[in-house]
């Protein structure tokens, strides 16, 4: 996995360096826009750690240039700033998480393997599979055009499976996904909400599209639901 940290800071940026490296990851440096613009065009980055005040412009004008070249690696953003103003404006310009400084490593490290699980952003806002539709600027789902209203964790689950269509998920992969924990202890939970999800997704309509795969775990596509 490989990061690009854009942090003009010295010595901050030294520290993210030597402990992202000594946890193995491929890791990056860049001290302006510019530079982390070039960069993250030049080289392909699974999370980039972004600051916000750099010395020649915003952090939000060099996320806005990577959503705008369909740079789509998730963007955690670093900032002094904990004003939701502030929040509300990275996370519309295309962020996927946010911490305050000061931090402590060991928070921002649960961070960075948060986003490296979750991949690549979406590069629609609109996904689909068959006649489901779920819009993850609004948060509605639709079936055949009808409104399906799921609770968030509902949502959540529904909005993995979709985007990993065909691919199989297991228990334990949607717990780290859906419920941010690593433990097997929540596996469980995991065939509770999809019984539920398949209630309010697959019953009446066809074909099914909510799969479990025994034994691994579920997937979503046209092939049809067991």
């Amino acid at each position: 996995m490989r990061i690009l940290v854009v942090e003009d800071e010295e010595k901050l940026a030294g520290i993210l360096l030597r402990s992202l490296r000594g946890e193995g990851y491929a890791v990056d440096a860049a001290s302006t826009v510019a530079e982390g613009l070039e960069m993250a065009q030049a080289t392909h980055y699974d999370l980039v750690i972004l600051d916000l005040q750099l010395p020649d412009g915003s952090g939000t004008r060099l996320l806005t240039s990577l959503r705008g070249h369909h740079q789509d690696a998730p963007v955690l953003v670093l900032t002094a700033r904990a004003d939701l103003d502030t929040k509300v404006e990275n996370f519309d310009a295309g962020a996927d998480d946010y911490l305050t400084k000061p931090f402590a490593f060991a928070e921002l490290l649960v961070r960075v393997r948060a986003l490296l699980r979750r991949g690549p952003v979406a590069k629609s806002s609109t996904l689909k599979v068959g006649d489901v539709e779920l819009d993850r600027l609004t948060r509605q789902v639709r079936r055949d055009g009808q409104r399906v209203d799921l609770s968030p964790k509902e949502y959540s689950l529904l909005e993995y499976l979709m985007l990993n269509p065909g691919r199989v998920l297991s228990r334990s992969m949607i717990v780290e996904r859906v419920w941010d924990h690593s433990f097997e202890g929540l596996t469980n939970i995991v065939d509770v909400y999809v019984r539920q999800l398949r209630r309010k997704i697959d019953d009446g309509s066809e074909p099914k599209l909510i799969r479990t795969i025994r034994g691994v775990g579920y997937t979503i596509d046209t092939e049809g639901g067991a």
